[in-house]
C-alpha cells in the first residue's frame, strides 16, 4: 500500500500558502520511443509550468534520475467499490499534441499493456516523489478523441498484494523468534 511522506501529510494537514504540490502522472509503453529509438515515457504535471524531478530509486524508467514533467492537464473520476471487483478510475488526459496521440495510438494496437503512474511532488522538495511507492495501473480501453486521451486504470494484481502490507519477517523483527 502506498504510504504518503511526512512532508506531503504535513501539508496537506496544515495547507502552507509557499508550497504547493505537484500531481504527475507518467504514461509508458514499449512502443513509446524517442526518435534515437530510447525508451520514453510521457510525463505530464497539473499545471501551466514544466517541472524537473527525480524519480524514485526502482522507478521502471530512468530510475533515480531527473526527468522532465510537461505542464498539462488529467482528471480522474474515483472508482465505485463493489464486492468482488477490481476498482477501476477513469482518467483523461487533456491538450495532448500530435506526438503523443500517435505514440497512444501505436500503444493501442500492441497487447501489451499501457502503464500509468501517480507520482505527487512538493514544490518545496523535487528530489523524491511524495508517496511511496508512487501507484501504477494499467491503462485500458484507451480511446483518442481529438486533442484528449481517455482510459481505464485498474490496480490488475490488487488481489495478490499481501496484508498487511508491511511483512514481519524474523530478520526485521527478531523478537518474533523464540
Amino acid at each position: 500500500m502506498a504510504t504518503f511522506e511526512q512532508a506531503l501529510a504535513e501539508a496537506y494537514a496544515s495547507a502552507p500558502t509557499d508550497v504547493v504540490t505537484f500531481d504527475t502522472l507518467e504514461v509508458r509503453h514499449s512502443a513509446f520511443r524517442d526518435d534515437a529509438g530510447h525508451p520514453m515515457a510521457i510525463r505530464i504535471v497539473i499545471g501551466y509550468e514544466d517541472i524537473s524531478a527525480r524519480l524514485e530509486g526502482d522507478a521502471p524508467l530512468h530510475a533515480g534520475q531527473y526527468v522532465d514533467f510537461i505542464a498539462g492537464a488529467f482528471r480522474f473520476k474515483l472508482p465505485g467499490f463493489e464486492e468482488g471487483r477490481v476498482p477501476q478510475l477513469q482518467i483523461t488526459i487533456d491538450g495532448v499534441n500530435r506526438e503523443v496521440v500517435g505514440h497512444i495510438e501505436a500503444a493501442i494496437n500492441e497487447p501489451e499493456p499501457i502503464y500509468i503512474t501517480y507520482r505527487p511532488y512538493l514544490s518545496s522538495d523535487l528530489s523524491k516523489p511524495q508517496m511511496n511507492p508512487p501507484i501504477t495501473m494499467e491503462l485500458s480501453r484507451v480511446t483518442v478523441t481529438g486533442a484528449s486521451v481517455s482510459g481505464t486504470a485498474s490496480l490488475s494484481n490488487v488481489h495478490n498484494w499481501a496484508f498487511p502490507f508491511e511483512k514481519y519477517t524474523a530478520k526485521r523483527f527478531p523478537g518474533l523468534v523464540r
